[in-house]
């Protein structure tokens, strides 16, 4: 990866100091450095917050994934009050290729939204932005938006009677379309003319500035392009390319040396391949990177880095992010946010609004739970998820101080009776809490 964190060895650490990060180290755990943490060797001996069947059956259920083929592999991490209950990894990295590892790659897509959001929320605490402004102080290219009036057409456009504010830009209820299907008229227009292949954010800017809006603005939440947009407002306030500021605010303090936008030939070697089912055939065909809706890795700089689908990462990694967000914003010390700010983030931000995937309310980031838990969806009030096109997803719950990470490489489902692992761990962890 092309991220330049590295862990400070130099000689003159005085002894005493030495003797401090051991005992620190001895207290988080296996792991003889911080940074790495958390890996297989940190899994607690001794569980008391689950029970042994139940963690038993969780682990048993993802492998069975891998074991019938509907995923080439599969890796899952549990932490609970700090301390790693699971860190599973089953399977390979392609089929019938190189066996799943600790340093493999992931395309997490859309699992980089949050990271944006974190990005964006550091710059709240600043105050160089406001829910209530519009988005237009900071991309004035989009003061001129229409409307649609049909799903059918795009000839019959609206004046938009506002811009989107920078609340609705952070929450998918801004009106923007993403071209993920092809439903309506406005994602078909993404579809053809697709902001993400732009050269840079300046131009993805200006080139979503010429496609109407599905909606009017505040009308209804609808998954979009808009934390694209909130990359190009982070390098408007900061002046920096967004994947640098990323990399210094966020990635290095945390220790995601395996976390960015682009990646060097050697690191092919570690990259997990992306799969679909084939309607026609029910194979796995691997997916081209050519039909991801986001740049080529290999290509740096070729493209927009896509705040809200483009980041690899690896299981290691989103775990520390996951942690960050449970530690009120701090993880080894480092803070990233401030303890309201996580707060703040991981409120509901759309109201009553409904049509967020996989239901509940929205914050600056993801889905956070609303609603009272239920045997099929059993996280607690206030826990704040979400997941990756590609097939990783995570969350965290703040109530009983949990995270959940899993990582696998499939588009779409995998076929008429398979396990939805998404789901299913949820179920599972919770049924294996200890009452």
């Amino acid at each position: 990866m092309l991220h330049r964190f590295t862990i400070n060895k130099h000689l003159w650490l005085s002894a005493a100091l030495a003797v401090t990060l051991t005992a620190c180290a001895a207290m988080n755990g296996p792991s003889a450095d911080k940074a790495a943490w958390p890996n297989r060797a940190d899994v607690a001996q001794a569980q008391t917050a689950f029970t042994a069947e139940g963690l038993n059956a969780l682990d048993a259920r993802m492998k069975e994934a891998v074991d019938k083929g509907e995923v080439a592999g599969l890796e899952y991490a549990l932490v609970k009050d700090g301390k790693v209950v699971a860190f599973s990894i089953f399977g390979t990295q392609t089929y019938n290729g190189p066996p799943m590892q600790e340093e493999t790659l992931f395309r997490i897509r859309s699992m980089t939204k949050p990271v944006t959001g974190v990005a964006m929320m550091q710059l709240w605490e600043q105050g160089k932005w406001k829910p209530e402004d519009p988005v237009t102080k900071f991309l004035p290219e989009l003061g001129k938006l229409k409307v649609a009036t049909s799903a059918d057409n795009l000839d019959n456009l609206a004046p938009a009677s506002r811009a989107p504010t920078m609340n609705e830009v952070m929450t998918h209820t801004g009106g923007f379309g993403y071209g993920l299907s092809a439903g309506n008229a406005v994602d078909r227009a993404y579809q053809a003319q697709h902001p993400m292949y732009e050269k840079d954010l300046n131009a993805l800017v200006k080139r979503i500035a010429d496609i109407p809006l599905l909606a009017r603005p505040g009308e209804r939440w609808s998954y979009s392009i808009a934390v694209d947009l909130q990359g190009a407002i982070i390098e408007k306030i900061t002046g920096q390319k967004f994947g640098d500021y990323l990399d210094e605010n966020i990635f290095s303090p945390l220790a995601m040396k395996d976390t960015g936008f682009w990646l060097t030939e050697a690191d092919r070697l570690r990259l997990a391949a992306v799969y679909t089912r084939n309607a026609t055939t029910g194979a796995k065909d691997v997916l081209q990177d050519a039909h991801s809706f986001t740049h080529d890795f290999f290509k740096k700089e070729s493209q927009a880095e896509s705040g809200g689908g483009g980041l690899v990462s690896t299981l290691h990694d989103y775990v520390r992010f996951t942690q960050m967000l449970l530690g009120k914003g701090e993880l080894d010390g480092k803070r990233i946010l401030k303890p309201e700010t996580v707060d703040y983030m991981m409120e509901n931000h759309i109201g009553a609004l409904k049509g967020v995937i996989g239901g509940g309310g929205f914050g600056y980031g993801g889905m956070v739970v609303v609603g009272e838990p239920t045997d099929r969806a059993p996280q607690p009030r206030g826990a704040f998820s979400w997941f990756g096109i590609d097939g990783t997803w995570f969350w965290v719950d703040p109530v009983n101080k949990l995270s959940f990470v899993g990582m696998i490489q499939r588009r779409g489902a995998g076929g008429p009776g398979s396990i939805d692992v998404r789901a299913e761990s949820a179920q599972l962890v919770y049924k294996a809490l200890a009452k």
